[in-house]
């Protein structure tokens, strides 16, 4: 079965960084399209960032210029490097595997993470 496997959330003060590792097993890793999202109470679950399985990226406006996301096919990894973090950018954040296709990162499909929670706080 697939699964996928986050880590790297936790506390930090506005202005630091965290980076985010998404492991994913049970399936053929380097087909599928990447992407980071995350959720507040009350609020919808929004992209963040996202990768093709051919290496493009797509950025939420909120966060272009500060985060990255990365893959590493041969470790079925994929990375969220979060730089110059905003209390705002509190949230729980889920990886998510989707098929890569014209649709991709449209309709929120595929396979996810159970989330790791990421609050920036003073």
């Amino acid at each position: 079965q697939v699964q996928l496997v986050e880590s790297g959330g936790g506390l930090v003060q506005p202005g630091e960084s965290l980076k985010l590792s998404c492991e994913v097993s049970g399936t053929v890793f380097s087909v599928y399209a990447m992407g980071w999202y995350r959720q507040t109470p009350g609020k919808e679950r929004e992209l963040v960032a996202g990768i093709r399985s051919g290496g493009t990226t797509i950025y939420s406006d909120s966060v272009k210029g500060r985060f990255a996301i990365s893959r590493d096919n041969a470790k079925n990894t994929v990375f969220l490097q979060m730089n110059t973090l905003k209390h705002e950018d509190t949230a729980v954040y889920y990886c998510n595997a989707d098929k890569d296709d014209d649709e991709t990162f449209t309709y929120q499909r595929g396979y996810w993470g159970q989330g790791t929670q990421v609050t920036v706080s003073s």
